[in-house]
């Protein structure tokens, strides 16, 4: 007889054989629905909306001033909470009116009389999961048209007081999420603890089951 055979036959004979095999196979199931579990959340937990493009884009050199500037994102943020800066090389803040937002762009209009030159857009939104995100990036205007524009009528530039920038994690970068939670809740971990525990007692109930078979067949 073929050795494979006389396994076979062997397993036959423990009465608790086929529930080891069919315990085992339920726990391996456990043990993937949680493992599915945790990647999932994780998935959920790193899907954060982000900024996708911006006019200008970062680091452009414009001709003339914008009239506005536009935040493109991957889904549409919240219009409480928004918040653009566009910041002169003194500081000065040039952003006029609230963040206007349609679908997914968010849209900062310039007030008229920009001079030309360097300026930094700090920019703030809540994305459509309800996490803040932010971030911070430079463009350059070689003229400015705006204030050439306001001169020529003989009207007088509006004042605007001077704005401190947006505190973000990395100036550099052109989006930046704040530090986020594991995306864990209570829940999904109360439920993996109790999948746990549930394998475990499956397991010492299978190792019960043959350790009974074993005994029966040496009898």
């Amino acid at each position: 007889m073929k050795p494979s055979a006389v396994v076979a036959a062997r397993a036959a004979r423990i009465p608790g054989a086929r529930s080891v095999q069919r315990t085992a196979v339920l726990l391996a199931g456990v043990l993937l629905v949680a493992f599915a579990l945790v990647l999932g959340s994780a998935s959920i937990a790193s899907a954060h909306d982000e900024l996708s493009s911006s006019t200008p884009e970062p680091g452009a050199t414009l001709k003339t001033m914008p009239q506005a500037i536009e935040l493109t994102f991957t889904n549409v943020p919240a219009t409480i909470g928004s918040q653009v800066q566009v910041l002169d090389a003194a500081g000065e803040d040039w952003a006029e009116g609230e963040v206007s937002i349609t679908d997914t762009v968010a849209t900062q209009a310039i007030r008229a009389g920009a001079p030309a030159g360097t300026y930094t857009v700090n920019w703030r939104v809540v994305s459509s999961d309800s996490h803040p995100i932010e971030g911070t990036f430079d463009f350059t205007a070689t003229a400015g048209a705006a204030a050439e524009a306001s001169e020529a009528a003989g009207t007088p530039e509006a004042s605007a007081g001077t704005a401190g920038p947006i505190e973000t994690a990395d100036p550099g970068a052109l989006d930046q999420e704040p530090a986020a939670d594991s995306g864990l809740s209570w829940g999904v971990i109360l439920m993996i603890a109790v999948l746990i525990a549930l394998a475990v007692v499956l397991a010492l109930g299978a190792r019960r089951r043959l350790t009974q078979g074993n005994n029966d067949d040496a009898a």
